[in-house]
Formats: structure tokens, C-alpha cells, sequence
């Protein structure tokens, strides 16, 4: 027991006799002083005693599109630290294809009696969607926060990265570097955040590079959110002459990266590429990823506290926070090759 004390103690920077003062709920602590004293216990993965179980305020339910691109468990990781210490427990619902759609996971948490739910990256991103099922669960009183994806009809908070200045940002940074041919490879035109995406790389194209928004947009090549999506995306972009190419995601970056060495160029020397999330060990990467960081503690600490503020019976307006995204320049980008 002595040796568990000064672990917690150092974690904590508090003495021994403080922190059996917690453990044994003992009076006379600062709550913030307990507050860290059970804090250092689960962060060095010692069981709370059971006086000192938190009493849940309620369920919150999570639902994103999948858990294998990196950014959706970071996203998971934000909102459920976020809940957990305001004293919820959260659920997370993961789709899976040809399992449970967002439709069968929201009605299954309903049915549990969450007190809300947050969506990452759902269908009020996909404009060909049908909006009337955030109304219907307004209707049925449970509260909801959308992050990533923007449906004006739906009443409710929404909170986004400016796509349209990321793809400013990524377009400064590669004409900077001599680049005159940039490609974009994203999803399908159907998504909202694509659509942004679009618009500002077409206005940073005219912008930086004086070119006619006809001709920018032939540079852009749409696909799917995956490594084989970017790969298959860039190797257009590639064939259209392209020296370095934009993607909307870090996973699609990888397959540009993997498109780009299969034609035997090297990355940055010969083709110059940019991510869009920044992930979760993505400056690990063979070369690490120049990347445009979605804010995500940031967004995800937002949709939270927007989701409580509902809960509380103060809700803002309906109105959509967006947060300014970051170019992050690692290895991937370099200057424009010189042409013979």
C-alpha cells in the first residue's frame, strides 16, 4: 500500500497523508485536491474504491461512421474524457458496414434512455440524406450535438474545422514551394465538408496561382475516405500532371504516397503531398505527413459543452461552431520539382 501512496502522490503532487485522506474519505481535502488525487488513480490504473465511485448523471451516446481512420477514436477519446468528467457515462456506437446503421444505433440508445447523443461525421453531412430524422429525435426530447458536417433545416449545434480555409492554407503552402500544378483528392461531392473543401481550393487556386475556377476544378478527383481511395485519386491527379497533391484525409495522403512511389517518385523530391487530420502517429510516417490538423480536442470539448448546455435547459441558437484548422509542414512537402 505504502508503495501504491507515492505513486499516487507523485502523480498527483500531493502528500501520502493527503491522499489517504481520499482513499479513505476522510474530511478535510480541497475538491480540487480530490479531484486529483482520483484523477492520478486512474491514470496509473488502480481501482477506485467503492465509496468513491462516481454516481453516473447519465448516459451519452457517441456515434461515429467507423474506428479504422485514426481520427475517429481521437475524436471518441476527446468527447468521452470530456463526458466522463462531467459526470456522464458514455456509450459509443460504431457503424459498421453491413451492420448497424446510424438510424439502428440512434434508436437503440434512445431505447436506453441516454440523456443525449453526439454524431460524428453522420448523415447531416451527406446532403442527399433525409434531415426529417433529426427532427423526429428532437421530437422525442433527446438532445444532440453534430460535429463535421452542416444541415441548416436540422436545429441543433454544429461543429466543423473551416475546410474552406484548410485547403487555402494547404494551396498557400505548395505555391509557395514553386508548385503550379496541385491536385485535390477527396470523397464524394455529396459531403458537405467536400463541398467546402472544394470551394476553397478553388479559391485559393485563383488566389495564389491566378487560374480560372474551370481550370481548377479539373484538377480536383473524387473517391472514397480510404488509403485505396487516395491512391486511386492521386494516380489521376499524377497522369493529369500534378506535382503535388491535397488530400482530405491522412489515410488518403498514404495512398497518394503509395500511388506516387509505384510510378517511381519520390516523396517530396518528385511529387509533394499534404493530409488533412492530422492522426494519431501520423508524423511517424515514411515521410512524416505535412498535414492541416483538424482541431480535434478543441472541437470535441465544444460539442460537449453544447450538448450539456442543452441538458441544463440553457441551449445556445441553433448555429454551427467552426474552428480554425493548422498546416502542420513535416517531410512530405518540399520544392517544386524543376522541369527539363
Amino acid at each position: 500500500m505504502t508503495a501504491r501512496l507515492a505513486d499516487i502522490a507523485a502523480q498527483a503532487g500531493v502528500s501520502e497523508a493527503t491522499v489517504s485522506r481520499v482513499l479513505n474519505g476522510k474530511p478535510g481535502v480541497a475538491s480540487a485536491t480530490r479531484e486529483s488525487v482520483l484523477a492520478a488513480l486512474d491514470l496509473l490504473g488502480y481501482e477506485r474504491p467503492a465509496r468513491l465511485a462516481k454516481r453516473s448523471a447519465g448516459l451519452v451516446g457517441l456515434i461515429t461512421p467507423e474506428l479504422e481512420n485514426p481520427i475517429f477514436p481521437a475524436f471518441a477519446q476527446v468527447i468521452c474524457q470530456a463526458l466522463t468528467r462531467q459526470g456522464y457515462t458514455p456509450v459509443l456506437a460504431t457503424q459498421t458496414p453491413g451492420g448497424s446503421t446510424e438510424d439502428e444505433l440512434t434508436g437503440m440508445l434512445v431505447e436506453r434512455g441516454v440523456s443525449g447523443i453526439i454524431f460524428v461525421s453522420g448523415l447531416h453531412a451527406d446532403t442527399s440524406a433525409d434531415m426529417e430524422r433529426y427532427d423526429r429525435l428532437r421530437a422525442s426530447g433527446v438532445p444532440f450535438v453534430l460535429i463535421n458536417g452542416y444541415a441548416p433545416s436540422v436545429r441543433a449545434p454544429f461543429v466543423s474545422p473551416d475546410d474552406r480555409a484548410a485547403m487555402r492554407l494547404a494551396v498557400t503552402h505548395l505555391a509557395s514551394l514553386g508548385h503550379r500544378q496541385i491536385g485535390l483528392a477527396l470523397g464524394p461531392t455529396r459531403f458537405v465538408p467536400v463541398q467546402r473543401k472544394m470551394t476553397g481550393f478553388v479559391e485559393g487556386m485563383t488566389a495564389e496561382l491566378g487560374l480560372a475556377a474551370e481550370r481548377a476544378e479539373e484538377l480536383i478527383e473524387h473517391s472514397l475516405f480510404t488509403l485505396e481511395g487516395g491512391q486511386a485519386a492521386a494516380s489521376a491527379l499524377l497522369d493529369r500532371g500534378c506535382t503535388a497533391v491535397i488530400c482530405a484525409s491522412d489515410m488518403m495522403a498514404l495512398g497518394a504516397i503509395r500511388a506516387a512511389r509505384q510510378r517511381g517518385l519520390a516523396v517530396p523530391t518528385d511529387c509533394s503531398v499534404i493530409g488533412f487530420d492530422d492522426s494519431p502517429l501520423i508524423a511517424f510516417t515514411d515521410p512524416p505527413l505535412t498535414t492541416i490538423r483538424q482541431p480535434v480536442p478543441a472541437m470535441g470539448q465544444a460539442a460537449v459543452r453544447a450538448l450539456l448546455e442543452e441538458l441544463g435547459g440553457t441551449p445556445a441558437p441553433p448555429s454551427e461552431f467552426v474552428f480554425l484548422p493548422e498546416l502542420v509542414v513535416r517531410g512530405s512537402t518540399a520544392a517544386a520539382p524543376a522541369r527539363g
